[in-house]
C-alpha cells in the first residue's frame, strides 16, 4: 500500500496566493514562494498549484511561477487551470511541473485526456472534479471554480476520465471548500471505490480528525489542504503526528 500523502494546496491569481470560501470570496494570502518553500521545508509530500482565473486569460500563466519554485522546491507539482491542450500541458511540465490537472477542458473534449496521458504518461494527466451536491449520494461536476454546471454526474464522469488515461483525481468538493467543516466523506468514499487509480480529497479540512476520516473513511490516497496551512491553524508536522498516530500509512521525515 502507498503512503497517505499530505499535499498543500496554492490557488494563485495574478501573481498572489489566494484562499476563498467555496472557490469564491477569494482573499489575497501573499507570495506563493514563500508558503511553497515553507510547505516543502515542513514535509509535505506534493503541492498542487490552481490557476483561478485561466478562464479569463484563456490559459494558465503559472510558468515563471512554477519555474522559480522548482529550482528550490524538490517534490512532485501540480499544476491546473487553463490547460487546453497538449501544447498547453507540455509547456507546464517543461517549466518543471510533473502533472497537469485539467478540468473544463476535459469535460469539453474528452480525447484530450487520452492524449495528454499518451504523450506523458497516465501519472502526469490528473483529472481535476469540482463536485457539488445535488441530491441525496448524487454530485454534479462542475467547472469555472464551481461556478458552471456541466449536467455531468460526478460517478460516471470520473469513471469515464479513468478509462480515458487519468491516472489521478483531484477530487474538490466546492459545497465544503474553505469552510474548515470536514470533507464531504461520501463523495470522497464513493469516487474512491469507483476508479481503481489515486484520489486526492480536497476541499473542507479544518482539523486533524478530518484528515484521518478523509483517509480512513473516504479512503483517500492523498489529503490536499490549504486553509488550515495557509493561515497557521495546523502545521504539516502536526498533520502527519496525527496520521501516524491513527496507524495510517505516512513517510516519516
Amino acid at each position: 500500500m502507498s503512503n497517505l500523502r499530505i499535499i498543500p494546496r496554492l490557488d494563485i491569481k495574478g501573481p498572489n496566493l489566494i484562499k476563498g470560501i467555496h472557490l469564491e470570496g477569494l482573499r489575497v494570502m501573499g507570495d506563493p514562494q514563500e508558503f511553497a518553500l515553507r510547505y516543502y521545508e515542513a514535509g509535505a509530500d506534493e503541492l498542487v498549484y490552481m490557476d483561478i482565473v485561466a478562464s479569463l486569460y484563456g490559459r494558465n500563466n503559472l510558468s515563471d511561477i512554477i519555474r522559480r519554485t522548482a529550482d528550490r522546491v524538490f517534490i512532485p507539482i501540480t499544476v491546473g487551470g487553463g490547460i487546453r491542450s497538449v501544447d498547453d500541458a507540455r509547456h507546464i511540465l517543461r517549466s518543471g511541473a510533473d502533472k497537469v490537472a485539467i478540468n473544463t477542458a476535459a469535460i469539453g473534449r474528452p480525447e484530450l485526456i487520452t492524449e495528454v496521458s499518451r504523450r506523458f504518461g497516465s501519472q502526469a494527466m490528473v483529472l481535476s472534479i469540482e463536485a457539488k451536491q445535488v441530491g441525496p449520494g448524487k454530485w454534479e461536476a462542475y467547472t469555472d471554480n464551481g461556478r458552471e454546471r456541466t449536467g455531468l454526474d460526478v460517478l460516471e464522469w470520473v469513471k469515464r476520465g479513468v478509462e480515458l488515461g487519468a491516472g489521478e483525481v483531484l477530487l474538490t468538493s466546492v459545497d465544503r471548500e474553505g469552510t474548515r467543516k470536514g470533507f464531504d466523506i461520501d463523495l470522497v468514499r464513493q469516487v474512491s471505490e469507483a476508479v481503481p487509480v489515486p484520489v486526492i480529497a480536497s476541499g473542507g479540512m479544518g482539523t486533524l480528525e478530518h484528515f484521518v476520516q478523509a483517509a480512513r473513511e473516504g479512503r483517500a490516497d492523498a489529503v490536499s489542504m490549504a486553509d488550515v496551512l495557509h493561515y497557521q491553524r495546523l502545521t504539516i508536522p502536526d498533520i502527519r503526528a496525527a496520521a501516524l498516530a491513527a496507524g495510517l500509512a505516512v513517510r516519516k521525515t
